[in-house]
């Protein structure tokens, strides 16, 4: 899976359509709204606590079938540099060969290959997942959280998913070890993101 700073302004101020959307009316492709987005992870710090972190500077598209979901594709680009911590040392080594080789691989990128319906509201998502130029295979379920006209006239849809992977899987192995036994940084990651996105016209 907080919503990102960037809003348009007053948005709690306008009203979103209360007008019924038809299932007929998903169909057709979608562009991942970043401003009203996130894309984060979890990861455990020196084993007794969490430091979570958002990727800020992304984009994707993702086609969705109201007949058929199991047609549905999705891609996303995330700019690696755009990482965000809210500590500048920790980011800086985050860039660094020793974790994300930023200067190297400037993007990690993912992209659909099985879409699963569980529900009418729930989905397994199967994809291709890049990371420092290695791809591995992740999976995760999603939530379809609802969709709306907003006040620009566009039909917004919302999704949010968790999973949890390897970092090591795709070479982040950087690591030291405690004193008092463990290491510093948590192999596991969890990746959150929730997603809002507008139909193409």
């Amino acid at each position: 899976m907080s919503l990102f700073s960037r809003s348009r302004p007053h948005d709690e101020e306008l009203p979103m359509s209360t007008t019924a959307i038809e299932p007929s009316q998903l169909t057709g492709t979608y562009a991942i709204d970043a401003a009203h987005s996130t894309l984060g992870f979890v990861a455990r710090h020196a084993m007794v606590t969490k430091v979570r972190g958002t990727f800020n500077d992304f984009a994707g598209t993702f086609t969705a079938d109201a007949d058929d979901p199991s047609n549905a594709t999705a891609e996303v680009t995330i700019e690696a540099t755009s990482i965000d911590t809210r500590n500048a040392d920790r980011d800086s080594h985050l860039k660094s060969n020793d974790f994300f080789a930023m200067d190297e691989y400037p993007q990690l990128t993912f992209r659909s290959t099985k879409v699963e319906p569980k529900s009418a509201s729930e989905f397994h998502v199967t994809g291709d997942l890049t990371i420092r130029g290695v791809t591995k295979e992740v999976a995760f379920d999603l939530d379809y959280t609802g969709a709306v006209t907003d006040p620009w006239g566009n039909l917004r849809v919302g999704f949010e998913g968790r999973t949890e992977v390897n970092r090591k899987e795709w070479g982040l192995n950087w690591n030291t070890p405690l004193d008092t036994g463990g290491v510093l940084v948590s192999e596991k990651v969890t990746l959150e993101f929730e997603i809002s996105a507008t139909k193409n016209s």
